[in-house]
């Protein structure tokens, strides 16, 4: 039987440092919180870039620069939400599955939510958009179109859209409603 180097030995017996969170599996706001501010950064910079990109159709480059972030960074760390076109230039994806800390405006009134999906995402944008229309202007058309709906946010869970307008006026009038609020988590 062969013995093991004295060098083996003492490797095997090294402690190893305590594994650190990924922030880029995070799945709730509690972890979204507990990061270092750059990680916090850097996670609420991508979608926004993605963002850019895919609404204003600017190239990578200048969409990282607009969001802080390095063109390299954006493709290794949000490559999964853009495409790669046969120029070699970079185009976002329609959906991406991006970390993007939401506010819903909730049967329980406003809550933050982590959605890792921008469809879920925009729904909960144009729901918030909605309820603003509805409080500065009393139309409650766009309103009517997020009966019964609902965002899911990064674990699954269904968080279910505020539509009862009584509700929305009450809220409304405690101030819990301002455009302050509903975006509040910006950088």
């Amino acid at each position: 039987m062969k013995r093991r180097s004295e060098a083996s030995r003492k490797s095997s017996r090294r402690h190893r440092s305590k594994p650190r969170s990924n922030p880029w599996s995070i799945t709730t706001i509690e972890q979204f919180v507990a990061l270092p501010k750059r990680a916090q950064d850097m996670l609420l910079a991508l979608p926004e870039a993605v963002s850019l990109m895919r609404s204003n159709d600017i190239p990578a480059r200048r969409a990282a620069g607009a969001s802080g972030i390095s063109r390299s960074t954006l493709i290794r760390r949000g490559g999964s939400a853009l495409k790669k076109l046969k120029s070699g230039r970079y185009a976002a994806k329609r959906n991406d599955h991006l970390f993007r800390p939401v506010i819903v405006i909730s049967e329980n009134g406003p809550v933050e939510v982590a959605t890792r999906n921008f469809l879920e995402a925009s729904k909960a944008g144009r729901h918030s958009s909605a309820v603003e229309r509805y409080l500065e202007t009393g139309d409650d058309s766009a309103l009517r179109r997020f009966k019964g709906k609902y965002v899911i946010d990064a674990q699954g869970n269904r968080v279910a859209l505020l539509t009862d307008l009584d509700e929305l006026d009450r809220l409304g009038s405690r101030g819990e409603l301002t455009f302050e609020s509903l975006y509040k988590r910006s950088r």
